[in-house]
């Protein structure tokens, strides 16, 4: 794909790993549509890709809700005229363990909550806007690609029941898609990102932080530009598809 004048949907994309993506891809000449429920960090990221040289639009949509997607889909296709690329971005945590006991005695339990709401939009959210994103581009006659970002914790990680589950449920679909939508020459692949330098491991305490950047073997945090660069790979190979690219500095081997 050539990233030029394409046209690029990015959820979760007000802040963190959606903005870099925004304003990285922004620069190659990419057109964005910008999804997230911020609207100033919405508008905030569009200002920031129309100081890189191009063209964005920014949509209110919850993306566990089926309705609105729907909806932002068939405004996104309007706007732009073709949807070229999407990057499944949008993501939250409600990190807990399963059950915290104290001498035979159950403390705390995880609720499902904290369960449903990380299922909703981790992986339904994931589904419900590749699913749109794929009709699109069967209807409009082009061969896009979808990048699902998944996590290492898709192997399974202490107080991430529900992350963990949604992110390896995420890297699961993004196979299946790459099987079943290539007859349409429409590729799906994911990256699972590490520890990565954004508000949210910024806002965490400095001793747990260093503890978490000294089981690295790069000894550092990755920045959101490097996952940036790695979505622009996918999208430019056109023959990369149904895999899944750790970008971790070597963390999970």
């Amino acid at each position: 794909m050539k990233l030029q004048d394409s046209v690029i949907a990015i959820t979760g994309g007000g802040q963190g790993l959606g903005r870099a993506m925004a304003v990285s891809l922004a620069a190659k000449g990419a057109r964005l549509a910008l999804i997230d429920l911020n609207e100033e960090r919405l508008q905030e990221t569009v200002a920031l890709c129309e100081q890189a040289g191009s063209q964005a639009r920014y949509y209110l949509c919850n993306v566990a809700r089926e309705a609105d997607v729907e909806t932002t889909f068939a405004g996104i296709v309007n706007d732009f005229g073709k949807l070229d690329g999407l990057v499944n971005n949008a993501g939250i945590l409600r990190d807990g363990m399963l059950i915290k006991a104290k001498d035979g005695v159950v403390e705390k339990r995880m609720s499902l909550e904290q369960w449903q709401s990380v299922i909703d939009v981790n992986l339904t959210g994931v589904f419900l806007c590749g699913r749109e994103a794929a009709t699109k581009m069967i209807e409009t006659g082009v061969k896009g690609c979808i990048i699902n970002i998944a996590s290492i914790s898709r192997a399974g990680n202490m107080g991430q029941t529900n992350y963990s589950a949604a992110k390896a449920g995420v890297s699961s679909m993004t196979v299946t898609w790459a099987k079943e939508l290539a007859r349409y020459g429409i590729r799906s692949m994911a990256i699972a990102p590490g520890f990565i330098a954004t508000e949210m491991t910024g806002s965490m305490r400095p001793e747990a932080l260093d503890m978490m950047t000294k089981q690295i073997p790069l000894r550092r945090m990755g920045q959101p530009e490097e996952i940036a660069h790695t979505v622009a790979y996918i999208l430019e190979n056109d023959y990369v598809s149904g895999r899944v690219i750790e970008v971790d500095g070597g963390l999970r081997v």
